[in-house]
């Protein structure tokens, strides 16, 4: 018989046919639905949307204790303020002895179990699903929940961090109905100062093609050496927030994150259970982009672009390092390369380098070099393809058969008949010139002919 000995989480005055959520698993809100049950020890994320449509979304963390054994399982509660549309977690003791109190009617009828229940297709055993809850928060702590959001662990689509609101020069952010509900504190991560202050020459030549400077003390200032790894939980909360509430701001920080690890060098050495945990939350996201429902992440476009050309610019850079640390990290990027190559079919490691000039801020210039791809490349996914005219497209091209077509690549482009044309008149103008020249010459060798003949008769 199903009893109350299990943590609950509570979702109360949802409007129906709304969204809820919790960690990965969605519902459509029914006039029965009143939360979920069996929340397993951990970390947990709670979020409503006052439609299953793309709307802002709100919503809180939680941390399950693991009270095995004990008398009384913890009970969450969460409500939601129609007035304003946000969730926001009951703290009044007396509303949680309520509903304790009630618990057993809703139970059954009115929770949904958190671990879901599946057929599978070889066999027509119910199995649990299995999720990846655990490993995806597995470095979010208390501390990073704290910074990032404040004390009380709440945000919304609309959350951003300051430096992510758009700033027009005239206009404040409430004049434009962007200020966020709750402002996110992100690790201050600046791409285009990487060195440090008063550093000159081949200091910041250095630092900007190799962001340790920049990591190091990220960790010091921000994270202590004490919590190596909570850049790597940065980088699990932004995600967990992009495909929950499609927060933006989160999306350019994860960006801004992903960025400075795989542009490191020197660091890989130094600091390897970083880059070790960085790429196995990386791979392990990548196998969940897909629930990004507004598209936020997609391996198909330029998110996509931007990832590929750091993973191979960081393969590059691994080149000359050695060390078991450093074969840790590259063990990773295998798994994580091979996935790619396997699901997304992402090709790596093309056999040319490209160099050239990246133009820092304030005006200094620096030579990179790079592997990725481009549209410029001809290897790869750019690779020339032939392809078989139709009729339709032999007529746009206003040729006819294999010798019409080639007699139209024979010809002349647009600019070069115009040059031919304009060639042919000067060189008309000239001839015409020297046959007048030429005219003009004869004309006055006659007349110098005539002029000696009266000479000659007048003496």
């Amino acid at each position: 018989m199903e009893t109350t000995d299990s943590t609950a989480l509570l979702l109360l005055d949802l409007p129906e046919n709304a969204l809820a959520g919790i960690d990965l698993f969605t519902f459509t809100t029914t006039p029965r639905f009143k939360g979920v049950k069996g929340l397993p020890p951990g970390y947990h994320f709670t979020f409503v949307g006052s439609s299953t449509a793309f709307s802002e979304r709100h919503g809180l963390w939680y941390k399950i204790a693991d009270t095995a054994g004990t008398s009384a399982p913890p009970l969450y509660i969460a409500r939601w303020e129609t007035a304003n549309e946000t969730l926001v977690r009951e703290t009044a003791e007396v509303e949680v002895l309520r509903w304790r109190a009630n618990l057993g009617g809703i139970w059954r009828e009115g929770l949904t179990p958190y671990s879901q229940s599946t057929i599978s297709t070889e066999s027509d055993e119910p199995q649990e699903e299995f999720v990846n809850w655990p490993k995806l928060t597995m470095h979010v702590t208390d501390r990073l929940l704290s910074r990032i959001t404040g004390d009380s662990w709440s945000l919304s689509s609309a959350s951003s961090a300051r430096r992510d609101l758009e700033q027009i020069p005239g206009l404040s952010n409430e004049d434009l109905g962007l200020q966020a509900d709750t402002e996110l504190s992100f690790l201050p991560i600046d791409l285009k100062q990487t060195w440090r202050e008063g550093a000159t020459g081949r200091e910041r030549t250095d630092a900007a093609q190799d962001r340790t400077w920049a990591l190091n003390n990220i960790i010091e200032q921000h994270c202590g050496n004490s919590n190596l790894l909570e850049i790597v939980g940065e980088l699990q909360f932004c995600f967990l927030m992009i495909i929950t509430i499609n927060n933006f701001s989160c999306l350019e920080q994860w960006r801004r994150i992903s960025t400075l690890l795989f542009t490191c060098r020197a660091a890989v050495a130094t600091k390897s259970e970083i880059f070790v945990q960085a790429i196995k939350a990386l791979t392990l996201q990548l196998q969940h982009c897909k629930l990004a429902e507004s598209g936020l992440i997609d391996l198909a476009d330029e998110g996509g672009s931007l990832l590929k050309d750091l993973l191979a610019r960081f393969r590059r850079s691994l080149q000359g390092l050695s060390g078991i640390a450093v074969q840790a990290v590259e063990d990773e990027l295998d798994d994580l390369e091979d996935y790619l190559r396997t699901e997304h079919g992402w090709q790596f490691g093309g056999t040319f380098a490209k160099s050239g000039v990246l133009e820092l801020e304030d005006g200094e210039q620096v030579r990179m070099d790079t592997t990725a791809y481009d549209e410029d490349d001809e290897s790869g996914e750019y690779a020339p393809q032939i392809v078989d005219l139709t009729p339709d497209m032999a007529r746009l091209l206003q040729v006819a058969g294999a010798e019409g077509l080639h007699r139209g690549l024979e010809k002349a482009s647009l600019h070069e008949v115009e040059s031919s044309t304009e060639d042919d008149e000067v060189a008309e103008k000239v001839n015409n010139g020297q046959g007048l020249h030429q005219e003009q010459e004869s004309s006055g060798e006659e007349e110098t002919m005539g002029d000696l003949d009266e000479m000659d008769m007048r003496f």
